[in-house]
């Protein structure tokens, strides 16, 4: 028996009527997909962390999401997980022609592109009670800045966006000036809309220069994360707590932990 069939069998068995485990058995799709966000974002943080043996660990517990999903669909009578892996099989095939087929594309970019290409037609081809539209099929689960590049380049495909990054950041300055001017107003529903328009406007800007933001913002956080640690400890030496000093007191400890990184 292969690992995979292991694992297959150990779900079968969690999830048996009568000698399964309780909190397996009382699960359905809508309650497991939170773990299955979970177990994704703590893949990607063991690859920010380069902890290849965490990876190792967090990879098996996405592996057994999928398995966990796939087991509850085939007890519904929907599809098994050789089913799935079958789907993966063939998409993949299907978008490869040029490595499983006769296709010739030179260069990352082109297959970028190809493979944009295959995913529009395949959602054609399921669209059955209307035209398709760019937008089609663009999760709403997405964390609210990935899904923003996702539409930027499903919108960007059929022409609807800028050619010049520069116009980008004279949209964020645009932006930037609605905000303030909500400022003044206080209206938390029109100045939550146009944070939303300036944030939006951010994540256009890192598109166009080929800069992840939810990558950019997560090594931000980490090295804010970083030089404020410094700050306490810094503090903590001089018998110092961060609410008993003043924001010009923690401004030169933290230029002062910048200098530290850079050295």
């Amino acid at each position: 028996m292969s690992h995979i069939e292991d694992l297959l069998a150990i779900m079968a068995r969690l999830r048996d009527p009568r000698e399964g485990c309780p909190w397996d058995r009382a699960q359905d799709f809508t309650t497991i997909a939170p773990h299955t966000l979970e177990e994704a974002y703590e893949v990607a943080d063991a690859i920010a962390r380069k902890d290849m043996a965490d990876l190792k660990d967090e990879l098996g517990d996405l592996l057994f999401q999928v398995v966990f999903h796939a087991r509850m669909a085939e007890e519904a009578g929907h599809f098994r997980f050789e089913d799935v892996v079958q789907a993966i099989v063939d998409k993949l095939t299907r978008r490869h022609p040029h490595v499983f087929g006769d296709a010739k594309i030179g260069s990352a970019a082109e297959q970028s592109e190809a493979w944009e290409e295959s995913k529009a037609a395949e959602r054609a081809a399921r669209a059955q009670d209307r035209p398709p539209g760019a937008l089609d099929h663009v999760p709403v689960t997405l964390p609210a800045m990935s899904r923003a590049v996702k539409i930027q380049r499903r919108v960007s495909r059929v022409g609807f966006d800028w050619n010049d990054p520069h116009k980008v950041l004279e949209k964020i300055a645009e932006e930037s000036d609605e905000v303030r001017e909500e400022l003044g107003e206080r209206d938390p529903g029109r100045l939550r809309h146009e944070i939303g328009d300036l944030l939006f406007a951010c994540v256009n800007l890192a598109r166009h220069v080929d800069v992840d933001p939810e990558t950019a913002l997560r090594e931000t956080n980490l090295r804010f994360e970083r030089r404020f640690r410094r700050i306490e400890s810094l503090l903590a030496e001089k018998q110092l707590h961060p609410q008993r000093v003043s924001l010009e007191e923690m401004e030169t400890l933290w230029r002062q932990a910048k200098r530290e990184e850079k050295a």
